[in-house]
């Protein structure tokens, strides 16, 4: 198996080296752009009416989600182990400036997201249970009509599965279990076996109890995190503008930390500020509309400008807590890291070094070990229903089940096994999903800039 796994990994980074420095630089950044413009500034004109949209009444009804439900069940897929250890990967990589790229990418994903939401509401319909359903295969079929477009559905369909349904299931619980252990001393399967009966509860609950609990732990994840991090900051106070200035030299001059020709060292910061990026917000990755689809919103728009929300929230405001404490701990005032790696240092236990400098090593593990717990568990819920829409597509009702067990599986396994191939495959399988929602979302651009669209696979199912 190991000697399997030697043989597949490089093949798998060199896929994954094309698809995020290229192919999905020039689909992400495009796409943002295409729809900023497009739509005159969304995420600008339109956030205070996003945040009032979240804050209003919620409409009730018996099928679907609230507004704030279905934003919170998408956020509990957003705010995972990207928001830490991915963005300590990014800047161990990428050196601190990778972080100015995922503020870029994030902006140009509020508009990206938006899209999304309302084409997710746009074309969604009812299943055979007549529960609603939706999300980027009804928005591809919709815009590339025959074989085309089911060929495109079925390959996103297959992608997200494995991406999120299994494998990304599998590193999230690996990451509860690392922290788990090192902080605790808890044994790693213990944890997995733990977190993997809990989510089997909650899926079998179905939707409305997967908005419960996620409308209730999102919330208080977010806070206690972003406290926990002033604390940090309140204390590196004074290295606090160092830390931006950091941010923003190695930005453009990556090389003076990580190394090589400036143009090799740009590239390098830029694809893992992309990459990185959107395994964090997964704006343009096509998971969240599932969550945004099946929302009692009062129109597309009104979805659309809550979605942008979750972008805002996951990046500017959880990631760069990470970003800031990391950056103002390690690297600031001649830091361990001032000079680029060093020995011993990895993406999983980067924050732990980061917050443990100033709170103590068993406080600082503890909080991030507690952290990860809420971050990973809440993905894994989200990441695992936005998979269940994809069976169901794929086999129908029969599968959820079969699917539901086999997910469940790799989050216990995951928990005491990972490796970097499962990392490099999960974002193989992220960044294949990336293009054929992209090429959706350039298709149908006048559906969601348009008025008084009429979704005909919804009109059809009232019918019924």
């Amino acid at each position: 198996m190991s000697s399997f796994s030697d043989f597949l990994l490089p093949i798998v980074q060199k896929v994954n080296m094309y698809l995020s420095d290229y192919i999905l630089i020039v689909l992400l950044i495009g796409a943002g752009l295409f729809y900023t413009f497009k739509t005159k500034f969304v995420q600008v004109r339109c956030f205070n009416e996003g945040m009032k949209n979240l804050f209003s009444k919620q409409k009730e009804s018996q099928k679907g989600m609230s507004p704030f439900q279905a934003l919170a069940t998408a956020i509990a897929a957003q705010v995972g182990t990207g928001n830490i250890v991915g963005a300590c990967g990014a800047i161990l990589v990428g050196g601190p400036g990778a972080i100015f790229w995922m503020w870029i990418i994030a902006f140009f994903g509020m508009a990206t997201i938006y899209a999304e939401a309302v084409l997710a509401q746009e074309t969604r319909t009812h299943d055979e249970n007549g529960e609603l359903v939706g999300g980027p295969v009804y928005y591809i079929t919709t815009a590339f009509k025959g074989k085309f477009g089911k060929v495109l559905a079925a390959m996103f369909a297959i992608a997200i599965t494995l991406a999120l349904g299994f494998m990304g299931a599998m590193v999230q619980s690996n990451s509860i279990g690392e922290t788990f252990n090192t902080a605790f001393g808890v044994p790693k399967i213990a944890v997995g076996i733990a977190v993997g009966v809990i989510s089997g509860i909650v899926f079998i609950g179905g939707v409305k109890r997967l908005a419960a609990v996620t409308e209730k732990i999102v919330p208080v994840m977010a806070l206690l995190y972003v406290i926990g991090s002033l604390v940090i900051l309140i204390a590196r106070i004074k290295y606090i503008p160092e830390t931006f200035g950091l941010i923003f030299k190695y930005a453009f001059m990556p090389n003076a930390i990580i190394g090589g020709s400036i143009g090799y060292a740009l590239k390098t910061a830029i694809s893992q500020g992309v990459k990185r990026g959107l395994f964090s917000n997964e704006a343009g990755m096509g998971s969240t509309p599932h969550a945004h689809a099946i929302a009692n919103a009062d129109t597309p728009h009104q979805q659309g400008t809550i979605a942008m929300v979750g972008v805002f929230i996951d990046t500017f405001i959880v990631l760069t807590m990470t970003a800031l404490v990391v950056i103002s701990t390690l690297y600031a005032n001649n830091g361990i890291l001032a000079d680029g790696c060093e020995a011993g240092v990895s993406k999983t236990n980067m924050a732990q070094l980061a917050f443990s400098s100033v709170m103590g090593e068993k406080a600082g593990n503890s909080f991030i070990a507690i952290c990860l717990l809420f971050f990973a568990f809440s993905t894994i819920l989200g990441w695992t229903f936005f998979g269940k829409v994809n069976v169901k597509y794929l086999f129908g009702q029969k599968a959820v089940i079969p699917y539901f067990i086999i997910s469940m599986a790799f989050i216990i396994l995951g928990s005491c096994l990972s490796n970097d191939l499962v990392w490099e495959l999960t974002d193989m399988f992220n960044n294949l999903m990336v293009i054929p929602n992209v090429l959706a979302l350039f298709a149908l651009s006048k559906l969601v800039t348009g008025k008084d669209y009429k979704n005909p696979l919804l009109e059809k199912a009232k019918t019924k």
